[in-house]
């Protein structure tokens, strides 16, 4: 139940793929001899903050049912790496837990759900901006519930059901049961889990009066997936823009985001993205194709899964010298770089020419997919 939560998508979990395999679609053309040496400087500036890394962790439900360490576990791995930490409104821990494990000079993101109850909502900014948090992310994309049908075949719920099923499938995971009976019982911590909390009708008005009731640091539109989208969220008051299909978990056969990330680029600046990240190399290509920030969740979750902090740690490691080596070899010594070589018109990552082995059929070719690029 809780491996399915972490790992499913949307209905028959096309978006969810196609997330990654866009990634697979870029190229990266390396430059040799550039004459760099270890270490690089991968640091950048994100929601108004300067960090060492180019990445941090999406704001994502119910740490703690992966492990016991939860979000409190994540905080300080990912201020030990130097990235930006998000904390979930449906998280485990509350703000007031979290911010202790966070040195109070360190960049805080809080992710905020479109709730019916007006006040229910100023009680999350104001549990967020007396926690430190210096920014804001408003998700767009969850005002409809996706259909994640693995969730209902494992009859999903926070905290578990004690179903048959349910202890069945624990008693087969030994570790996992054992951090779980011999922790607190987790629940999510700063609102009650009911999916009719959720508003449907929440329209650009209320955006803008959220923008104005947070006043506090930069805020993010993060679900977004269209240039107009983008622009008009600038326009009612948002500072960035979050690119974003909800990891597939919503619409089914939503577009890749590091797909409509160049589009939205042009149309403005500041902007993160998220979907599909699974390695280092996908993190420089999101920021070659116009990211100033690259969310990750799967990769930080798997390590939380295995090892508790000390997982998300090790995750953080590996992504870092991962994305450390690629800009190596790519022969860009700094994130800066980066950005000015492909901003000057340096293809040092393209999407990948087709060739005739992904069609058997020739004549797809010449009916519309031949001359360039996907």
């Amino acid at each position: 139940m809780v491996f399915d939560y972490l790992d499913a998508g949307a209905d028959d979990e096309i978006t969810i793929r196609r997330n990654k395999d866009a990634y697979s679609q870029l190229e990266l053309h390396y430059r040799i001899l550039a004459g760099l040496s270890p270490p690089l400087d991968m640091s950048t500036r994100v929601m108004g903050r300067d960090v060492k890394i180019p990445f941090f962790v999406s704001p994502t439900a119910g740490s703690k049912m992966f492990h016991a360490d939860g979000e409190v576990g994540v905080a300080r791995a990912a201020s030990a790496a130097g990235a930006m930490y998000s904390l979930s409104t449906m998280g485990t821990a509350a703000p007031a837990e979290v911010a202790p494990a966070v040195p109070a000079h360190h960049p805080k993101l809080f992710q905020l759900y479109v709730w019916k109850d007006r006040s229910l909502v100023r009680d999350m900014l104001a549990q967020a901006r007396e926690n430190g948090f210096h920014a804001l992310a408003l998700t767009v994309d969850l005002t409809w519930y996706g259909n994640r049908e693995r969730d209902h075949r494992n009859g999903f719920t926070v905290p578990p059901a004690y179903t048959a099923k349910q202890t069945w499938e624990a008693m087969r995971r030994p570790a996992w049961t054992w951090d779980f009976l011999s922790s607190p019982e987790y629940a999510y911590a700063a609102v009650a889990f009911i999916r009719d909390a959720f508003d449907p009708s929440f329209s650009w008005d209320d955006a803008e009066w959220l923008c104005q009731e947070w006043n506090e640091g930069p805020v993010a539109l993060k679900g977004v997936v269209r240039p107009s989208d983008a622009l008009k969220a600038v326009d009612r008051g948002f500072d960035a823009v979050w690119v974003s299909n909800h990891g597939g978990r919503q619409l089914e056969t939503a577009p890749a985001p590091i797909d409509v990330l160049p589009s939205i680029r042009d149309a403005m600046g500041g902007i993160v993205v998220d979907g599909g990240v699974q390695r280092g190399t996908d993190v420089l290509k999101g920021l070659a194709m116009g990211a100033d920030a690259v969310a990750i969740g799967k990769p930080y979750l798997y390590g939380l899964c295995a090892g508790g902090e000390a997982g998300v740690r090790k995750a953080f490691d590996v992504l870092t010298d991962e994305l450390e080596r690629a800009m190596g070899l790519l022969g860009v010594g700094t994130v800066r770089e980066l950005r000015a070589r492909m901003a000057a018109g340096e293809e040092l990552v393209r999407r990948r020419h087709p060739s005739p082995r992904d069609f058997p059929d020739r004549g797809a070719l010449d009916r519309g997919y031949g001359g360039g690029v996907f």
